[in-house]
């Protein structure tokens, strides 16, 4: 081994410098891949309705991008795509006085949709993967898979039988990840 020398001190700074800023420039890299916006509500939200933060920001990550004027081809509008009767549906539900329909507001599309997802992780006892299906498919279809046993025991992505709820799931678990790596969510 050579000796130590100024040069070799020098050239060991420079590279423990480089490496600090390849690694800034990859976290800002996967920041702006997974935004976070909206953080007062989400955290809000789901410390009232006992959901992970992250699986919100995650759902909103691949429901919309964050962007609250996001409307859907089959109708699902805002952050968190609700359809317009779900949300009515939620909001009566929820006790909310005089819900005008407004989803497009960043606030009370997060508001609604975290509790409804809290409503599915519910019903499905925790099962992420199943209360995201629902999310996606519907209810009434995952209620069916377990019932055809569609959903075994083993009640993994690839049990599910539309693709679209399958892409779902798996960009939403990817994305919590993700936000579980890059972001400190509430207290």
């Amino acid at each position: 081994m050579g000796r130590f020398t100024t040069r070799n001190a020098a050239i060991y700074i420079l590279i423990l410098l480089g490496l600090l800023a390849l690694y800034n420039n990859i976290l800002w890299l996967l920041k702006y891949l997974y935004p976070l916006r909206y953080e007062d509500y989400i955290v809000r939200y789901a410390a009232e309705y006992n959901v992970d933060p992250y699986l919100v920001a995650a759902v909103i990550k691949v429901e919309s991008n964050f962007s609250p004027t996001a409307v859907s081809p089959k109708g699902a509008i805002g952050l968190m795509q609700l359809m317009p009767e779900t949300a009515r549906w939620a909001a009566d539900q929820m006790g909310i006085r005089n819900f005008n329909g407004d989803v497009y507001n960043p606030e009370m599309n997060i508001r609604i949709g975290t509790w409804y997802l809290s409503v599915l992780l519910k019903e499905f006892d925790g099962d992420t993967t199943m209360a995201l299906a629902a999310y996606n498919g519907g209810t009434g279809n995952v209620r069916e898979w377990i019932k055809s046993g569609v959903f075994g025991r083993k009640r993994d992505l690839d049990s599910i039988p539309f693709g679209e709820t399958r892409t779902f799931v798996y960009k939403v678990k990817r994305a919590h990840a993700w936000y579980r790596r890059l972001y400190k969510l509430g207290p």
